[in-house]
């Protein structure tokens, strides 16, 4: 797949205006923190795609009205019900880690559902395959061997999708554990076990008049009396948003300090957000529980999803975000709710002791490549397969597997084709388009910098 090429002044001035849309308020507000985000986003192209979500979004619609648009999002193997799923929003290669589940299993999964929505399906599936054509380029693969890593996802992602239509058991279609992975993803899993709730204390607190608190440094902020009002009246209305087998745990909720953060990070540029430490279930001082508070954001995908009956769906971002993530992810953090603050949604969850992420750095070797993007096309079809008419939404009321089955079994053959034709064209625009944002940021063209 070609996409129109811009000559580079007129792509420039594209990238600006959505970047305008996309991070212009919050830019305004914190230019110091954008100057951190854009020279991360500026040490590669896959850095770079992973921060512009906003644009990835901007170029499908205008491949979508290309075709006529319509009141259906159209395109290969998109219908009423396949152009209106639970979709991650953000799915890239490296958007894959583990965490403790509600059941306390370490589970290798998608994370990170911060611009999850509702919309076509096919819409993870070409970022994700982008993604590994940039991640493929950096690591000197050829055009071949990257078709081939996007049609190893794509057929997995298929035959798990069946499977699961078909009504496959549970022990044919198993999370990714300590007992079922295999290779990076085992390797992530064993990393996480060996990490501790009390080594993760140990970074962010000390022992201070013999009760912990969060210690001073390190991207803390002390706050305001004022300030640590609203917070703590923002903690208590989360409270009523966690589900009844999160608040029958024996614990007492009770706050032993907070802090504020900036986030700076690619994704968290300018968003505040705040640390509450959290007696644990018992008066030790190694099993207390950090949380955070972060203020959502608007998910790059809605800005291109008209339906109101999706955006009138959710209270605000912070409501967004966790009913997406409780859709699309099954036995989500415990801790998982929301709230608002000044006016604005907030997600709220665990700093978790157990997080790890897939680091693509040491993967070189062509077969464990191959191995892992296989798998991470198995975990995309049960993530999809998660958010349907069984999630407890009303949003999405049918089977997602079955629509999604019927829909690619309609034409087989062009599946992995479209997914690799994608590939090429938008790994090769986003490197371009890589090279043209640094001499934009490099130069001074970016307003507000």
């Amino acid at each position: 797949m070609s996409f129109p090429q811009l000559d580079d002044e007129h792509r420039g001035e594209e990238i600006l205006a959505v970047f305008d849309t996309a991070f212009g308020e919050l830019l305004a507000a914190d230019p110091a923190a954008f100057r951190v985000k854009f020279r991360k986003m500026a040490a590669s192209a896959f850095a770079f795609y992973r921060g512009t979500a906003c644009l990835f979004y901007h170029d499908l619609d205008q491949e979508n009205a290309g075709r006529g648009g319509g009141k259906v999002l159209s395109g290969p193997y998109l219908d009423e019900r396949t152009s209106r799923v639970w979709i991650h929003g953000d799915l890239h290669a490296e958007n894959f880690g583990t965490y403790m589940d509600a059941n306390g299993r370490l589970i290798f999964n998608v994370n990170d559902f911060d611009e999850a929505y509702v919309g076509p399906f096919t819409w993870d599936l070409k970022r994700f395959a982008a993604s590994i054509a940039l991640i493929g380029y950096a690591k000197a693969l050829s055009d071949e061997q990257i078709s081939e890593l996007v049609a190893i996802y794509a057929v997995a992602y298929r035959e798990r999708i069946h499977a699961l239509a078909t009504g496959a058991k549970s022990d044919e279609v198993p999370p990714f554990t300590l007992d079922t992975a295999q290779g990076p993803l085992l390797d992530a899993l064993r990393d996480a076990r060996s990490l501790t709730r009390f080594g993760l204390l140990e970074s962010m607190t000390e022992i201070r008049d013999f009760e912990r608190r969060f210690a001073s440094g390190g991207g803390s902020v002390e706050l305001d009396a004022a300030t640590r009002y609203k917070v703590l009246a923002a903690f208590d209305g989360y409270l009523e948003t966690l589900p009844d087998s999160s608040l029958a745990r024996p614990d007492s909720y009770r706050v032993k300090d907070v802090v504020g953060r900036r986030g700076i990070g690619i994704g968290s540029a300018g968003l505040p957000s705040y640390n509450i430490l959290l007696e644990g279930h018992s008066d030790a001082l190694e099993n207390d529980v950090v949380i955070y508070i972060k203020q959502a954001q608007t998910p790059a995908v809605s800005r291109h999803i008209t339906d109101p009956a999706i955006r009138d769906y959710f209270q605000h971002e912070g409501h967004r975000t966790v009913i997406s993530q409780r859709a699309l992810q099954a036995h989500a953090d415990p801790w998982l709710g929301w709230t608002e603050l000044d006016g604005a949604g907030q997600l709220v969850a665990e700093v978790s002791p157990y997080a790890v992420d897939l680091d693509w750095g040491d993967i070189d070797d062509a077969e464990e490549i191959a191995q892992v993007v296989a798998d991470l096309g198995r975990a995309t079809a049960t993530m999809h397969s998660a958010a349907d008419d069984q999630s407890g939404e009303s949003l999405v009321p049918f089977s997602t597997e079955r629509a999604i089955d019927a829909a690619i079994a309609a034409d087989e053959e062009g599946f992995a084709p479209l997914l690799i034709d994608f590939a090429h064209g938008y790994g090769a625009r986003a490197r371009a388009d890589h090279q043209t944002f640094v001499d934009l940021f490099r130069n001074g063209r970016i307003p507000g910098l």
